[in-house]
Order: C-alpha cells, then sequence, then structure tokens
C-alpha cells in the first residue's frame, strides 16, 4: 500500500499553473487556494520536507475536495491528484479515534450486513434468455431501495439479452473518500475476481460504480446501462410530449450516449442545462464535511436544472439525485429520478427503424 512519501516525484511535479483553479468548483465559490491542487500541494511539500505535519488544519483542506477529478483531468503534469489527497488522509486518520471507528463501521461485519437488511425486500426478476451477455454490478444503493434496478430489468425484458448477478461488494469509493485504502482494497480484489468471465459488457446504473470498476480494470466494456440501450435498436415511445433536462455526474467520465438516446425516444424534448456538468455539491462525504458549501452548490445546480422548464429532471447517479433534491429543499421541483427509472416509464418499447 502506498505512503505519501510514494508521492514525493508527483507532489513536486506541480508547477503551480493554476489551471485546477479554472476548473475547480469550490475555487469557484470560495476563491480559497488551499481548495485547489496547487495550495494542498504546497502543504504536503511541507509535510514531505519536516516543515509540517499532518494535522486537523491540513484534514480540513484535504476533505475541502469533491473528488470530482476534474483538475486531474485539466493538469498539464497529468497528477492523480485524488490518490494523493486520500493517502494523505488515510496516513492522519489511521491512528485516530473517528479514523478506527470509521474503518469498523466500514467493515464486513457492520457495513456489508447493513447492505442485505435491504434484500430482504427486495423483489427478484433477473432476466436469462438472450444473446447478449450482461453482467450486473448493482452497487450500494439499489441494495437498499433497487428502484433503478428494478426499471433497468423492466426495460431490458424487451431486449435479447441475459443478465447475469454476481455477489459483488461496494465499489470501494466510499472507503477512498474516508481514508480506509485496505477495506478498498479488499472490495477491489472480490470484485475483480467476479468481473472474470466472457461477458459483452459490465452495465451499472450508477455513475461512482462505473468509474470506480474502470479505475480497477481498463475495459471498454464497463458502460453504464444507458449507454448500452442507445447502442441498441429500440425505440421509447412516450404518449406524453414532455420536456427533460440532464445532470451530468461528475463520475459520469462521458456522456456521448445521451443525445443518441433522445433520439430514441419519441416526443421527448431535450433541454440542456447551464452548467449541466457541473457538480450537484453532494459528493457523500464532501456535504457531512461541509453542509455550507454543499448546500450553496445544490442550490445553484437546481436554479440552473429549473431554469430549462423542463417536467423531468435526469441524472446517472444516486447521488447526485439526493443532491439536486438538497438544491430544492423547500421548493416545488420537476420530477428527479435516473435515467433509467425514465425509460422505464415509456408507454412502448419497439424496434427502431
Amino acid at each position: 500500500m502506498k505512503k505519501l512519501s510514494d508521492f514525493a516525484d508527483d507532489i513536486n511535479k506541480c508547477s503551480k499553473c493554476g489551471k485546477c483553479q479554472e476548473v475547480c468548483p469550490v475555487y469557484k465559490l470560495t476563491g480559497n487556494d488551499c481548495a485547489v491542487s496547487r495550495g494542498k500541494f504546497v502543504m504536503l511539500q511541507g509535510v514531505l520536507k519536516g516543515e509540517l505535519k499532518l494535522s486537523k488544519t491540513i484534514e480540513k483542506y484535504l476533505d475541502l475536495c469533491l473528488k470530482c477529478g476534474k483538475c486531474k483531468d485539466f493538469c498539464p503534469s497529468d497528477i492523480d491528484v485524488c490518490e494523493i489527497f486520500n493517502t494523505a488522509k488515510h496516513e492522519y486518520v489511521k491512528d485516530k479515534f473517528y479514523g478506527k471507528i470509521t474503518r469498523f463501521l466500514q467493515s464486513p461485519k457492520v457495513f456489508d450486513k447493513f447492505l442485505k437488511i435491504g434484500k430482504c425486500f427486495k423483489r427478484e426478476n433477473s432476466i436469462n434468455k438472450g444473446t447478449t451477455k450482461l453482467l450486473y454490478f448493482k452497487g450500494c444503493a439499489n441494495a437498499l431501495n433497487p428502484k433503478s434496478e428494478n426499471a433497468m430489468k423492466k426495460v431490458l425484458a424487451h431486449y435479447d439479452v441475459e443478465l447475469i448477478e454476481k455477489d459483488f461488494e461496494c465499489c470501494g469509493v466510499p472507503f477512498l473518500s474516508s481514508g480506509n485504502p485496505e477495506r478498498y482494497e479488499e472490495v477491489k480484489k472480490h470484485n475483480l475476481h467476479l468481473l472474470k468471465g466472457g461477458y459483452d459488457y459490465v452495465i451499472t446504473d450508477c455513475a461512482s460504480c462505473e468509474s470506480a470498476l474502470k479505475n480497477y480494470q481498463s475495459a471498454e466494456n464497463i458502460i453504464n446501462i444507458c449507454h448500452f440501450l442507445a447502442i441498441q435498436n429500440k425505440k421509447f415511445v412516450f404518449k406524453k410530449t414532455l420536456k427533460v433536462t440532464f445532470h451530468k455526474p461528475c463520475h459520469l467520465k462521458s456522456d456521448a450516449f445521451l443525445k443518441p438516446l433522445f433520439a430514441k425516444c419519441e416526443n421527448i424534448e431535450y433541454i440542456e442545462a447551464k452548467d449541466y456538468d457541473e457538480c450537484c455539491g453532494f459528493a457523500g462525504e464532501f456535504a457531512l464535511r461541509n453542509p455550507k458549501l454543499s448546500f450553496q452548490m445544490s442550490r445553484q445546480k437546481a436554479k440552473n436544472l429549473a431554469d430549462t422548464g423542463a417536467d423531468v429532471i435526469l441524472t446517472a447517479c444516486p447521488a447526485c439525485i439526493i443532491g439536486i433534491h438538497q438544491g430544492f429543499l423547500g421548493k416545488k421541483h420537476p420530477k428527479i429520478m435516473n435515467l433509467i427509472e425514465f425509460l422505464a416509464l415509456a408507454d412502448e418499447i419497439i424496434e427502431g427503424k
């Protein structure tokens, strides 16, 4: 397992060019240089030189990060910012009392048993008939509330597919963010073993899960379920004309499937919201550590989505659904749902032309 000192070269590679300032959603709100990569790297350089100690203050700034990955995407030096911050977070919390509590709560004895409670209330309806083999990574959200899972299975009943389910664990994103890389490596090893096999596609209905799986291994066949539907020759017929808009989750690296998919939806008009690909502000632990900033970002996101006049707001991440709801708190708003849930509402799914 890597230590912060293993990233010394990467941290020193930072030229302090300020590109991260241009794309960081938190910096845009706060103007705080400690919110962006270069500011945090200055502190971590001090730690590596022995001039500073990892402290509560430094941890606070490490947590002032959405883990959206935009700074990495725009970094001229291609520094894996999130991995460095997660490693620094781990080194600080590993011997702290609350770090031990977090590891206990995320242990298989507690975390996995909590998720299995949801399975007692689930309706099972697997699909085993078709020629295209789909391995389904269902994620934690479906273990607790299988709305998008049930919607996906309803839609896939119209396709020539075999849906294969396995006993996957959490993708591990929450463990990394909280400074628990040991647990992340455990679930990664378990999930990688189950990913072996001859499948046409590995599908998920959660952008964070998709991103995590792609970080395990580079594979083009790991895709969002809606990406899969966009490349199939089926058409979704809605009898009622509706306007929809879409929030792009930070972890959804590509939404190139979106417009082709809406082109297959009869009587649906897609309206792109302003800054549709900016973070919703929720980002899991970020919302707990920085509630005021989280709420401010969610409010702006909600306004941009509402300004489209859409009847339905769509996204591809259960956490983003929470973030958008947070933005509309106390206000009337359109329906908010996962894109696959919306497609399941189609009056007909027919062969395309």
